[in-house]
């Protein structure tokens, strides 16, 4: 047992010699201190959210320039700035039309700079989005995020609600339940890309609603087949997932089988599994991006003559409603998607468990009874698809 008393200096080898080296401030960073630190924040920023960050954050210094005559990054952003904002991008009722208080000329520069696609008003969603940017980037400098005080919180509360009440609300992709998904599948016919695509939706769909990212960022190593009908896949850092360890997912029947028929007649050995193709069927190197997948799917629902509006998510929130349709647990679904908010899954997942619920084809005495049928797919957006 050591003789050393808690309250005796500590010397000898285990304190590390000063000696040359200049010492630190605990009371603040030294500027090497500091780029490490930002290094870390960019680094472990997925590039998506690097993007978007960066396009919110650009947006936000032409407007303050163009509003305030000011350089954004010189103090934090005071309240009544922020309301400015909100009240110059979202559109209020004013007697018998609507207004909203960006200046056209700030409009027009904004839209000429490139920060800004169109002229006009801005979704609640969108200015929402910039809010919570601009929030990070308060904290990541040590200030209070004005977004954070009482009269911008009331502010935009009530300002999404008097969208809603206008009609306007944020309606999100359609989702790719069974019978869009197979009608979309129906078409992938054309060699080749045909195989390609085949396995690409069926691996986002049946192996738990992948993101884009994920799909783009799977190696042929990533896999590893247990049966003829049966892989697994390793899925590595993702969105929710970022410092975890790998997981394994499986594929299973028509997935399983449409994955074995890509990788042997591409002659995939290692390398990307999703990747780009060129003329004469010539197969790339470079792995799919993310908008690519989303294209794939948008073509794929154009071919199959699907209404809607497609995209990546499709197959995501696809996967989860019909999942609820077909009366999986939520925990199960959660366990595939890695989703880690329930409040994120239930709208998909309860909108899946309502198609098949009694209540929802109750019906009148002397109507003609009506049953939910599997010639009907559903989307989460409301709209109706028939395949």
């Amino acid at each position: 047992m050591s003789n050393v008393s808690n309250n005796t200096p500590v010397s000898g080898p285990l304190v590390a010699s000063t000696t040359g080296s200049a010492l630190l401030d605990p009371d603040a960073l030294d500027a090497a201190t500091q780029r490490a630190t930002e290094d870390f924040l960019a680094e472990g920023t997925p590039a998506n959210t690097a993007r978007s960050y960066a396009s919110a954050m650009r947006y936000w210094a032409a407007w303050y320039a163009l509003r305030n005559g000011g350089v954004l990054h010189a103090q934090p952003v005071p309240v009544t700035v922020v309301t400015q904002f909100v009240v110059d991008h979202l559109e209020r009722r004013q007697g018998n039309g609507l207004r909203y208080e960006l200046p056209p000329d700030v409009d027009a520069q904004l839209v000429a700079l490139g920060t800004k696609k169109a002229l006009g008003p801005l979704s609640s969603a969108t200015v929402g989005h910039r809010l919570a940017v601009l929030a990070k980037w308060h904290r990541l400098q040590h200030w209070d995020a004005p977004t954070d005080d009482h009269r911008v919180k009331t502010l935009m509360a009530k300002a999404r609600r008097a969208q809603a009440k206008r009609g306007i609300v944020t309606r999100k992709k359609t989702a790719a339940v069974a019978e869009p998904l197979q009608a979309m599948l129906d078409t992938c016919t054309d060699g080749l890309r045909g195989l390609r695509d085949r396995a690409l939706l069926l691996v986002a769909w049946s192996g738990g609603g992948r993101r884009r990212s994920e799909l783009v960022a799977l190696q042929v190593g990533d896999l590893r087949r247990l049966r003829p009908d049966t892989w697994t896949y390793a899925l590595g850092r993702t969105k929710s997932n970022a410092t975890g360890p790998i997981r394994e997912k499986p594929l299973r029947g028509e997935a399983a089988h449409a994955v074995t028929q890509w990788i042997e007649t591409a002659h995939l050995t290692d390398g990307p599994l999703f990747r780009r193709l060129y003329r004469h069927g010539t197969v790339g190197a470079q792995a799919l991006s993310g908008d690519q997948v989303a294209r794939i799917v948008q073509r794929r629902a154009k071919l199959a003559g699907l209404p809607g509006d497609w995209a990546a998510h499709s197959l995501r929130s696809g996967f989860v409603t019909e999942a609820g349709r077909q009366g999986v647990p939520l925990g199960e679904v959660m366990a595939m998607t890695e989703h880690r908010s329930v409040g994120t899954v239930m709208g998909y997942f309860q909108a899946g468990t309502l198609l098949s619920s009694r209540a929802s084809a109750l019906t009148l005495p002397g109507s003609p009874s009506e049953t939910l049928t599997d010639s009907v797919a559903p989307s989460i957006d409301g709209q109706r698809t028939d395949p």
